[in-house]
């Protein structure tokens, strides 16, 4: 596909991402004014908690708020994170990006996690950050993807984007492996470390290799990305992308 028709297809399925730990409410309200372009929406935007509630009352019809729950570590207890998705989801949360355990050995962890989250949710999304870059071999991501699965996840997501390193292709490879196992619709959602147009085209090439060309849709597919947007919009209006910062 043409450079134009892929910063299109990157753009509509872009989580649209803001989790720097000092960010305020003026942060969210540009993010907000952001997510609809002159090219269109973006997917989704992705916030902490605390500000789900004000972007319910900012965000245009179209766009989705995303959240993240038992993030970035993992580590709480569960019925904490329940509690946490409950009160996302009553502050008017679409979809949950939720870390799994993945330091706990095995799979059962893992599977119970998700499943308490995903009957809390219903039928809002839940994606399961499986903080690939942390599982060391392909045998372990494929476990933790299969136990997320088992659990009702609807995405299978690469990274917090907080930790040192984030997706890979191969690790985008074997969540799509696990993913066309299932007899469920299942996505995928690679984030970390995706900053340039080269990044976003090198992914949606692995994808549409696996899954073909009309696959990739919001509903199947996600970016996780904070300074991705100014470099698809570069390439929309036929501009040089700018040098890509720091960030998720």
């Amino acid at each position: 596909m043409t450079p134009y028709l892929n910063a299109q297809r990157a753009l509509a399925c872009l989580d649209l991402t803001l989790l720097e730990d000092d960010c305020g409410e003026a942060e969210v309200d540009a993010l907000i004014e952001r997510a609809h372009t002159l090219h269109g929406p973006v997917a989704a935007i992705c916030i902490w908690p605390r500000f789900v509630a004000r972007a319910r009352a900012t965000l245009a019809p179209g766009i989705r708020i995303a959240t993240v729950v038992n993030f970035p570590a993992g580590d709480q207890q569960l019925d904490a994170v329940v509690i946490e998705t409950r009160a996302a989801l009553a502050a008017g949360a679409d979809e949950i990006d939720m870390v799994v355990p993945y330091r706990v050995p095995g799979g059962a962890a893992i599977e119970g996690a998700v499943k308490a989250i995903k009957a809390e949710a219903g039928s809002a999304v839940v994606k399961a950050i499986l903080e690939t870059v942390a599982l060391e071999t392909p045998a372990r991501i494929r476990e933790v993807a299969v136990a997320a699965l088992a659990g009702g996840a609807d995405f299978l997501k690469t990274s917090t984007g907080k930790g040192a390193g984030g997706a890979t292709e191969l690790a985008v490879e074997e969540l799509i492996s696990v993913m066309k196992s299932s007899e469920r619709q299942v996505g995928v959602k690679v984030s970390g470390g995706v900053r340039t147009f080269a990044d976003a085209e090198r992914y949606l090439a692995l994808v549409d290799r696996h899954m073909g060309a009309d696959w990739i849709r919001p509903e199947h597919f996600r970016f996780g990305a904070s300074g991705l947007l100014s470099a698809l919009l570069a390439v929309l209006a036929g501009e040089e992308a700018p040098t890509p910062g720091s960030g998720y």
